[in-house]
C-alpha cells in the first residue's frame, strides 16, 4: 500500500511540488522585506522630516486638547447612530417599496433608490446645508441617510429575493398573506446573508461622518484639522492623523466583530437551526393500520 499524506489537489489547482513550493518560499521572502523595507523609508521619512519631536506631539498632553478630541469623538458617533439608525429604517420603507405589487409603489420607490444612489453623498450633504439652509448635524445625517437606506434598500431586496422560491410558495400555499411571509418565512432567511452587507454599509456611514467637517459640524476629524493647523505647535498633521486614524480604524473593527458575533449568535440559536428528525424504526405502523 502506498503512504497518504494530507495533501490532496483539488478541482482548482495541484498540490504544488518541491520546486514550486521553493519558490513561494522565495516570493514570499521576496515581500517581506520588501514591506519591511517601504516601513524602514516611511519612519525614516517621519523622522527626517520631525515628525516625532516633541513640539508636535505636546498638544495631546492638554487637557483642553484632550476634551476637544472627546467631543469631537462623542459628536462623530452622535451622527454615526442616527444616520445609521434612519438609514436601515429608510432602506426598509424603500425595499418594501420595491417589492410592492402595486406598480405606481413600486416605480416611485425605484426611483428614489436609483437617484439618491447614483448622486454623491457630499452633494447631497453641501445641498441640503447651502440651499435648505439646515444646521450642520441635521443636514451631515440627512445626507448620509439619504445615500445608505438607498444602497441598504437593494442589500434588503436582493437577500429577500435570493431566498428559495419554494420557501414563498409554500408559505402561502399554507394561506399565509403576504405580510406574514415577509415577517416569519423570506426576512429571518434572508437576515444571515444581508449581514455582511448592511455592517459593510454602516462602516461607509461612520467613515462618511468624517464630511462633517466640510460643514462646519464639529466631529472628530474637525477636531483633528484644528489642532494640526496650529502653528504655536509647529503644525503637526502627522501627530493628528496617527492618532485619530488608528481610533476610526478600530472603530470599523469594532462594527466587524459585532456583525460576527450576532451571526454566531444567530447559528446558536434554536428559531435558526434545524430540528433533527428521529429515523424510522422498523415495525413503525402508520396512524390507523394493525
Amino acid at each position: 500500500m502506498t503512504a497518504t499524506t494530507h495533501e490532496e489537489s483539488t478541482a482548482l489547482y495541484d498540490i504544488p511540488g518541491p520546486a514550486a513550493r521553493k519558490r513561494h518560499f522565495a516570493y514570499g521572502v521576496v515581500s517581506v522585506v520588501l514591506i519591511l523595507g517601504l516601513a524602514a523609508w516611511i519612519l525614516y521619512l517621519l523622522f527626517d522630516t520631525g515628525q516625532f519631536t516633541a513640539t508636535k506631539w505636546t498638544p495631546f498632553q492638554y487637557k483642553g486638547i484632550q476634551e476637544l478630541l472627546l467631543t469631537g469623538l462623542g459628536n462623530t458617533l452622535k451622527a454615526f447612530a442616527m444616520a445609521a439608525v434612519l438609514s436601515l429604517v429608510l432602506g426598509t420603507v424603500l425595499a418594501v417599496g420595491r417589492l410592492s405589487d402595486h406598480k405606481p409603489v413600486r416605480w416611485l420607490a425605484t426611483l428614489i433608490v436609483e437617484f439618491f444612489r447614483a448622486m454623491p453623498v457630499l452633494v447631497m450633504i453641501f445641498f441640503i446645508f447651502v440651499a435648505l439652509r439646515v444646521h450642520p448635524l441635521p443636514a451631515l445625517v440627512a445626507g448620509l441617510t439619504l445615500y445608505n437606506g438607498s444602497v441598504l434598500a437593494e442589500v434588503f431586496r436582493s437577500g429577500i429575493n435570493a431566498v428559495e422560491r419554494g420557501q414563498r410558495e409554500a408559505a402561502f400555499a399554507l394561506g399565509m398573506r403576504k405580510t406574514q411571509v415577509m415577517t416569519h418565512v423570506l426576512v429571518p432567511q434572508a437576515v444571515r446573508a444581508m449581514l455582511p452587507a448592511i455592517i459593510s454599509q454602516l462602516v461607509v456611514a461612520l467613515k462618511d461622518t468624517s464630511l462633517g467637517y466640510l460643514i462646519t459640524y464639529e466631529e472628530f476629524l474637525h477636531a483633528g484639522k484644528l489642532i494640526a493647523s496650529n502653528l504655536d505647535y509647529d503644525l503637526p498633521f502627522i501627530p493628528v492623523v496617527l492618532v485619530i486614524s488608528p481610533i476610526y480604524i478600530g472603530m470599523c473593527m469594532l462594527l466587524s466583530w459585532f456583525a460576527t458575533w450576532v451571526s454566531k449568535r444567530q447559528r446558536r440559536s434554536p428559531k435558526t437551526e434545524a430540528v433533527d428528525v428521529a429515523p424510522a424504526e422498523p415495525g413503525t405502523l402508520l396512524p390507523g393500520t394493525q
